[in-house]
């Protein structure tokens, strides 16, 4: 494909990355404003924490099989991190609507951490949706070279989202 299809390509997706990359983390904090007097059936903290670090080892999988050349394997684990991803969303959300937050109770240097961490998994989870969305776009446009450039900071960003994810329900589950 040459550079210009798939600059023309990639821009019909520009409009719907920037309407996702606003629309999800402001429906995210309209929805935490909303309780729900409901009970799940089950306690969904260490389910999505699971799906956190089954995403992060799908996330290096894929790393690995772009090394060793095997797009379609790369291919599919992408888009089912995004699967994992979308799911979380959608578990968090729900849990979030029916359950008050915990409160971290850790004291001293051990609160400082878990404050560190957790600010900047909630900040980067916001940044990196236009990186996925783009990403995404880059490939399925078969930008190959653009979509390499910016894959090389959304991967570590994804990863970091969804490693902290883990570290911050480890380190609050005491609390719960």
């Amino acid at each position: 494909m040459n550079n210009s299809k798939a600059l023309l390509d990639e821009k019909k997706y520009n409009k719907l990355i920037v309407v996702l990359s606003i629309a999800i983390p402001v429906v995210v904090a309209a929805l935490f404003g909303i309780k729900i007097d409901a009970e799940l059936p089950i306690f969904l903290p260490p389910i999505y924490a699971t799906i956190n670090a089954i995403t992060a080892l799908v996330l290096v999988c894929a790393f690995i099989a772009i090394k060793k050349k095997k797009i379609k394997l790369h291919e599919r684990l992408i888009k089912f991190a995004i699967m994992l991803s979308v799911l979380f969303l959608v578990m968090y959300v729900a849990y979030h609507m029916t359950s008050d937050s915990t409160k971290f109770g850790g004291e001293g240097t051990i609160a400082y951490v878990y404050y560190f961490i957790l600010i900047t998994h909630i900040l980067l989870s916001i940044v990196v949706i236009p990186f996925i969305l783009i990403t995404y776009a880059r490939a399925i446009t078969n930008n190959i070279e653009k979509h390499k450039k910016i894959a090389k900071i959304t991967f570590p960003l994804w990863l970091y989202v969804a490693i902290t994810g883990v570290v911050v329900y480890i380190m609050i589950s005491p609390y719960y």
